[in-house]
Parts: C-alpha cells; structure tokens; sequence
C-alpha cells in the first residue's frame, strides 16, 4: 500500500480547500483583494516579484505570512502593519 504525497504550501501549512477551489475566471474563490505580484522593500527600495501560488494567498488571506523575501537583501523580514514591504505602486503593507 502507497502513501498519498503530503501536498503543503511554500512554507510548510497544509493546503486548505479555499486554496484548491477556482472561479470561472481561474482565480482562486475568496479572493478579494487584488492580485498582485510586486512588492517593494522600504529599508532597500529593491522590488520582488512573487510567484502565482503565493500571490494568489496574499489576495485570500493577506495576514497568512509573517515574513516575506527580499531578492536584494537575500533575507526574510516582517510584513503587517509595521512590515517593511509595501505593494509596488501604493503605501499599502503587504500582509495587511
């Protein structure tokens, strides 16, 4: 008897049904906020682009991480509200 593969997020949670359900349009149901791929480091000012899995979270549930990756600095640092990333284009903090 085989085992199924144990499927988790990029950072380790199971996957949840909100995560696997799709729209019409292919965007993952619960989706409410924009979907966005860039984010800015404030302390760098360098932009990191955001794979679709990831980003798509982001728009479901913007609080789920509490870190995020700046390419530049090679490093995880806090997002919410006193995070260190915004949204490229807006003052918005990602994770909030």
């Amino acid at each position: 008897m085989t085992e199924n593969p144990k499927v988790t997020l990029a950072d380790g949670p199971p996957v949840t049904p909100e995560h696997c359900e799709l729209r019409a349009n292919g965007r993952k149901k619960g989706s409410a906020r924009p979907l966005r791929y860039r984010y800015v480091h404030e302390k760098c000012s360098s932009v990191t682009t955001l794979g679709a899995p990831i980003a798509d979270i982001y728009s479901i549930r913007p609080g789920f991480y509490r870190t995020a990756f700046c390419a530049r600095c090679g490093a995880h640092f806090p997002v919410g509200e006193r995070g260190e990333f915004v949204w490229e284009g807006t003052s918005e903090k990602v994770g909030t």
